[in-house]
């Protein structure tokens, strides 16, 4: 394809990214769509000895982002759409909630840096979900995760930080609340055949 398709698909961690990418990917795949899925790379950057949920640096961040849009470009050789679960914005909004968490201010060039890295790792092109967080429901059992996995404040912060730097940003998305998945993936979906049948 020339030009393949970006769904985003954002948010804090235990919020139903992952489930969210899976139905899109099947629902596409059932309608012959060639679908790539990026993502695990802030797993990846700890392998690496990266510093990671409330630690974050900017390097980290930085590096995220970067993985993310050259993985997604990879992606986009073979594949008609290309869903990114977790997203460069994702990363900043990690780092501004661990920042906040360990009761600093983040350097204003760092982050200056980080913004314009998240701002052009996002092609105009795309479909971007955005989960929102319902602290009312039970955080899903992950064994050996990070501690500040349960950590419900970092959480809390990472969702406000994120949806807060989409609107600063003017970055156009859909929010989706927990109780609206089954909607999600059917907007996305019209969205996708929209634009790919445009492309055609």
């Amino acid at each position: 394809m020339v030009n393949p398709l970006r769904i985003y698909i954002a948010g804090t961690h235990s919020t139903g990214k992952t489930t969210l990418a899976k139905r899109i990917e099947m629902e596409l795949r059932a309608h012959g769509v060639v679908v790539a899925r990026t993502g695990g790379f802030a797993k990846r950057a700890a392998e690496l000895g990266f510093p990671k949920m409330t630690r974050h640096t900017a390097d980290s961040t930085a590096w995220i982002i970067n993985a993310t849009a050259n993985a997604a470009l990879e992606a986009e050789r073979t594949a008609d759409v290309v869903i990114v679960d977790r997203t460069p914005f994702d990363a900043l909004a990690y780092y501004l909630a661990a920042v906040q968490h360990r009761g600093e201010r983040p350097d204003p060039e760092a982050l200056s840096r980080l913004t314009t890295l998240a701002q052009l790792a996002s092609p105009r092109r795309h479909v971007f979900l955005g989960t929102q967080l319902d602290p009312a429901l039970p955080l899903a059992e992950h064994p050996g995760k990070d501690p500040d996995w349960t950590d419900a404040a970092f959480r809390t912060a990472v969702d406000e930080q994120l949806h807060r730097s989409l609107a600063a940003y003017a970055i156009p998305y859909i929010p989706v609340p927990s109780n609206w998945h089954a909607g999600a993936v059917d907007l996305a979906l019209s969205a996708i055949t929209a634009s790919l049948e445009t492309a055609a």
